[in-house]
Formats: structure tokens, C-alpha cells, sequence
């Protein structure tokens, strides 16, 4: 039983997409996405580099480049940014509660 688990842990493992982003400036990074959410018609990904370990994610929004085509761009209104990162902090962490 215990081998039969594994084998599922690493299969689920193997599953996971890993998606190679260039930033502005053509520094290549790759990323797993932790968590996706619409908000006003919008669809928005939070990332989390593959080869760092960091409690810290990338917010993505699903934009259009100068071609017209569909791509990932950053999030770049601070209203729009902090209205999108609570959603995904919700979402994503659970409220550690200190006092207890």
C-alpha cells in the first residue's frame, strides 16, 4: 500500500506544467501556476518560480502583445494589483492565527 501511494505522489508530480516565461528584458524563468481567477472579465494567474524556494508568487494577467496575439502581461494599475493580490492571498494561504 505504502509503494502504491508513492507511485501516486510521483505520478502527480510528473503532472505538474511547468511554463518558461521571458521577462522584458529576455531573462528566461520557469513557473508553475498556483492559482487562476476572473475578476471583471479578466483572467488573472498567480506563479510561483520553479527553481527558487519562496513563499513569494508573480501575479499574470492574460493581456495581448503588439501583434494582437494572447499572451501573459503584468499587472501594472496598483489598485487593480492589490484588489487582485488579496483575492489570491485569500485563496491561496490560510490566516495564521498567532495569539493561540
Amino acid at each position: 500500500m505504502a509503494n502504491e501511494e508513492l507511485l501516486n505522489n510521483e505520478e502527480a508530480m510528473e503532472e505538474v506544467d511547468v511554463y518558461t516565461l521571458v521577462d522584458e528584458e529576455g531573462n528566461e524563468g520557469q513557473f508553475q501556476i498556483i492559482g487562476e481567477h476572473e475578476m471583471d472579465g479578466v483572467v488573472y494567474y498567480a506563479l510561483i518560480p520553479v527553481d527558487e524556494e519562496s513563499d513569494e508568487y508573480v501575479i499574470l494577467k492574460v493581456g495581448t502583445d503588439e501583434d494582437g496575439e494572447e499572451c501573459l502581461v503584468s499587472v501594472d494599475d496598483d489598485d487593480e494589483f492589490e484588489k487582485i493580490a488579496e483575492i489570491f492571498d485569500d485563496m491561496l494561504f490560510d490566516e495564521v492565527d498567532y495569539d493561540n
